[in-house]
């Protein structure tokens, strides 16, 4: 499998380059099993934003788990909020959104227990992602965010995904390019 080099937080990492459509191929970021590279990524991602200046940390399931954890760890957080992908039985009267995303094929739905809703409303919440691609991910977790009365003050990524790089409504750490077929980097 081809792979992609790169330096993540002061990390060396190779990425397999994944098949998303015939004329699509992305770097697979994985902080799953990684320890070094999440530790890493939370570091690096705290300094990215002034102390103080966010209530709450904010990820949709799943990849970004590790990384909020650990964010919350160093910084001190004692809670954060997860959007999952599926209604569970121990959310009272859960929010949802849909959920478009360059790596799930179709729509699916992020939810919010109204608990964890109730606690959002009127914060400023930082919402933290692993990869941000077409933003489509982003966007549903600031409909959540909106939709339970919080307030998105930044947005946070390891990554930004081909055209992301340009947008300047997020902050990330380094960009990842998008591939063709033969692994060159899409212009």
């Amino acid at each position: 499998m081809a792979t992609y080099s790169m330096n993540i937080a002061g990390l060396q990492r190779e990425l397999p380059i994944c098949k998303i459509t015939d004329d699509l191929y992305i770097g697979a970021f994985i902080c799953f099993g990684d320890a070094e590279l999440t530790v890493a990524c939370a570091r690096e991602l705290l300094k990215l934003v002034p102390e103080g200046s966010y209530d709450y940390l904010f990820t949709a399931e799943a990849k970004s788990i590790p990384i909020i954890h650990e964010m919350a760890r160093q910084s001190g957080a004692e809670k954060y909020f997860i959007a999952r992908k599926g209604a569970k039985a121990y959310m009272p009267d859960p929010l949802w959104v849909e959920d478009e995303s360059i790596t799930t094929a179709g729509k699916q739905k992020l939810f919010l227990g109204r608990d964890d809703a109730d606690l959002i409303r009127g914060k400023r919440i930082l919402v933290v992602d692993d990869v941000i691609s077409t933003g489509g991910s982003l966007l549903a977790m600031e409909a959540l965010i909106n939709a339970a009365g919080g307030v998105v003050v930044d947005r946070l990524a390891v990554l930004a995904e081909g055209d992301a790089k340009d947008r300047d409504d997020i902050i990330y750490l380094e960009h990842l390019p998008l591939f063709n077929a033969d692994g060159s980097e899409k212009e």
